[in-house]
């Protein structure tokens, strides 16, 4: 298979073989192997499966290479001539994975 669409943490991903991705976190330490089945989709040269909601049999392995987190997102709101303004700041946690494999049944 050329690419498959996984779904993890809420959010959809369109992965390839020795792909990079960065998801949501995973409770996995760097260097361990992580196995996805809610594969939506296979795409390849025979064209492209789409599940009903996911394709059965179909599994993407990842090996997790960090934990790490995000950029800082700055959280400002202000309520006008209220002299109220409150700032926050929020960095969030992530996994970083290399796919390994694309297995299609």
């Amino acid at each position: 298979m050329t690419f498959a669409v996984i779904r993890t943490g809420g959010k959809q991903y369109r992965v390839t073989p020795n792909g990079v991705l960065t998801v949501e976190k995973l409770e996995a330490e760097a260097g361990s192997t992580v196995t996805f089945h809610d594969v939506l989709a296979l795409g390849g040269e025979a064209g492209l499966t789409v599940g009903a909601p996911t394709v059965p049999g179909a599994s993407v392995t990842a090996t997790v290479l960090e934990q790490k987190r995000g950029e800082k997102v700055i959280i400002f709101k202000k309520r006008r001539r209220q002299n109220s303004r409150r700032k926050n700041g929020h960095r969030q946690h992530l996994t970083v994975l290399r796919v390994a494999e694309i297995v299609a049944a």
